[in-house]
């Protein structure tokens, strides 16, 4: 083999040893600076084919592909060989990696190839040491267009001080994108001289509006880290120029926040004249500001006091401005601040605007103690929870419902005893809202002389009754006096006796009580058990459904028809093959066969059930429908009660039919002979 062919077909093997190199990088495409795409080599074919293998037979690999495990030294082997180009963007990945100033001088040498240059800058803008920041200043000298502004903004994430000259000279290139990326790398390295020359560089192109767009976002990213150095002072300076050139809204806005934070407490006027800004844009910027200024990482007691403060002034000046919407967003960004804890002075400016103020002020003071407030401020909020606008009223009784301090609980107890008929109301809604347990309290005000306090007194019950005291909800069901107390009782009642845990218990205090009551208050009680549902329940529907009351035996048996249970089947089938002269055996056989038709149940009782619904049933329609039950659940079971209703007069040629349907769904093994 001659030494060209050998030479050529060594190059394939590497590429060939490179294939798990270049699978990683599949789909590569070149970035905006000219990146590499890697092209698979066609397999060759043929004569030529069978040559090339014998070929790589004999040649063995020179340089292995690049990996995560691949050493300095390999790295640099691959970058310096024949590899293919997307090896050696591989290559540089990991540079970036375990790279050193022994790989600058090869990375460089990359920085002037359009689809290589961006994966040389990745290892050389993270290597250590001064030679890659050489490196990077070099190759700025001698490149121009896209090249040069990566190698630019390389220099920027360095941030390499030394670049700065160079940088300055740039910002005058006739190219707008080397330009700009120049204004850019200036504010990242942010250095007081490229703060200085970016703001000279304003000045002379104040009449450029693009130039002086990229150079005022420039100087606002050079400001911000400026500050972020300790620099306050040559960054006050700089967002200065930014806020008197004719720039952007969004520019001027960022440079008024920055301006804010370096000045602290110095910065709170400017502050305050922002948030009167009538441009949308810088009024958004100063609440954006105001809800973190002197909190978070940055925490400043001192000045998040005087924070407070400047917007509790401008609260009350907007509210006596008239400016409602201000004042509005302003309590809002007041509360937000409190993060659940508010200090005395803002508890006590939120308090005082649920006062006087216009009700959108109110409105938004009151809701606003709900989300920050603490025990404190119950005794505001109850009063507004007394006013006579039904909205603030509300909106205060949510506000103390929402506070999350347990000891507002006791608070709200301890008010009980005192208060009159005009605070009792809204004190005895905030103990059934927050589920308070004051039984002792509320209790004796059920009877009390005002109706209003003894309907809430009721309410308040529903969610925190026990059970033992059940009964005294049941006697306001019959005592009421005015159908707004009895539909109050009614409510009170079914409420708490859903909820008892002890539902065989509960059942048994309204089975009791149904003894004793009026036949109106017998239904209600039998509509409220059906709900609780259980044995006891059950027991009860089948008594009233078998007594002499007509109006019972309809409450009951409809009831039971709707029972959530297949314990109630027994009883709708004693009552369906009872007396004939019953008004509802209809109705309970058909309850009956709900539960047949409905519920889970065994083949075999499902079947027996529907033997026996055909034994009681006396209407054709009722027949047809355990015929249908038979065949919407298959089995050997339901097949025998089909065959054995085959035979009933009239119901033959339907009854043969279902059977039919159903075999034609068995499997052989469950078929009857």
């Amino acid at each position: 083999m001659s030494e060209a062919v050998m030479s050529w077909s060594c190059g394939v093997v590497r590429g060939a040893a490179s294939s798990s190199a270049t699978t990683s990088l599949a789909g590569w495409q070149p970035d905006v600076l000219g990146g590499p795409r890697y092209r698979r080599p066609r397999r060759p074919i043929g004569i030529i084919g069978r040559a090339l293998f014998l070929a790589l037979v004999v040649c063995r690999v020179v340089v292995a592909a690049p990996g995560a495990t691949s050493t300095e030294a390999d790295l640099l082997a691959v970058l310096r060989s024949e590899s293919p180009e997307a090896d050696k963007a591989l290559s540089c990945k990991f540079l970036a990696v375990n790279g050193s100033a022994a790989a600058v001088g090869d990375l460089a040498t990359l920085l002037a190839n359009p689809r290589l240059a961006s994966w040389a800058r990745i290892a050389l803008e993270v290597i250590p040491g001064d030679e890659a920041s050489a490196a990077l200043r070099e190759a700025a000298a001698r490149l121009n267009g896209r090249l040069l502004v990566g190698v630019i903004n390389s220099l920027g994430v360095r941030g390499d001080s030394a670049a700065v000259p160079m940088l300055a000279g740039t910002l005058a290139d006739e190219d707008p994108e080397v330009a700009a990326a120049a204004a850019w790398a200036l504010g990242r390295i942010a250095t007081v001289e490229a703060g200085e020359i970016l703001a000279q560089a304003m000045e002379q192109v104040a009449d450029s509006p693009e130039q002086l767009a990229s150079l005022a976002e420039a100087a606002v990213l050079c400001a911000a880290n400026l500050q972020a150095a300790g620099s306050t002072d040559e960054a006050i300076a700089l967002y200065g120029v930014v806020r008197a050139a004719s720039v952007s809204e969004q520019r001027r806005a960022e440079a008024i926040r920055g301006t804010i934070i370096a000045k602290e407490s110095a910065g709170i006027p400017l502050l305050v004249e922002t948030l009167r800004s009538p441009t949308k844009r810088l009024a958004n910027m100063a609440v954006f500001t105001a809800r973190d200024l002197g909190l978070g990482d940055a925490a400043n007691e001192a000045l998040a006091t005087a924070v407070d403060a400047a917007l509790i002034k401008e609260i009350e000046t907007a509210a006596s401005d008239g400016a409602v919407v201000r004042a509005v967003l302003l309590i809002d960004v007041l509360s937000q601040r409190s993060d659940g804890s508010p200090s005395p002075p803002v508890t006590a400016a939120l308090a005082r605007a649920t006062g006087s103020f216009p009700k959108p002020i109110r409105l938004a003071a009151i809701a606003a103690l709900g989300r920050a407030g603490d025990a404190t401020v119950v005794d505001s909020l109850l009063t507004a929870a007394a006013d006579d606008d039904p909205e603030i009223a509300d909106t205060a009784r949510n506000a103390v419902a929402a506070l999350a301090d347990q000891t507002v609980d006791r608070e709200i107890t301890n008010r009980l005893a005192g208060a009159d008929a005009t605070a009792l109301p809204a004190l005895l809604d905030l103990v059934g809202r927050r589920r308070i347990d004051a039984l002792t309290e509320v209790l004796p005000l059920v009877n009390h002389p005002d109706a209003r306090v003894r309907i809430a007194a009721i309410v308040a019950l529903g969610p925190t009754i026990d059970l033992q005291n059940l009964g005294v909800l049941v006697a306001a069901c019959t005592a009421a006096t005015t159908p707004a107390e009895a539909e109050a009782s009614r409510t009170s009642l079914r409420e708490a006796s859903v909820r008892m845990p002890d539902r065989e218990g509960c059942a048994t205090t309204l089975a009791a009580a149904i003894e004793k009551s009026p036949v109106e208050a017998k239904t209600l009680l039998l509509d409220i058990i059906s709900e609780v549902g259980g044995s006891k329940a059950v027991e009860t529907m089948a008594s009233a459904a078998q007594s002499s009351d007509e109006a019972l035996q309809d409450a009951a048996t409809r009831l039971l028809g709707k029972w959530m249970t297949a314990d109630a089947a027994p009883i709708l089938l004693q009552l369906a093959t009872a007396d004939p002269a019953m008004k509802y055996r209809t109705r309970a056989l058909r309850g009956y066969l709900r539960i047949a038709r409905q519920f889970v149940l065994p083949d075999t009782e499902r079947a027996e059930m529907c033997r026996r619904a055909l034994a009681a049933a006396t209407e054709e329609a009722d027949r047809k429908a355990v015929l249908e039950i038979l065949v919407r659940y298959p089995s050997a079971a339901t097949l025998a009660v089909a065959e054995e209703a085959a035979t009933m007069p009239g119901l033959e040629a339907d009854a043969v039919k279902s059977a039919e349907a159903i075999r034609g769904t068995l499997p052989p093994t469950q078929k009857a002979d």
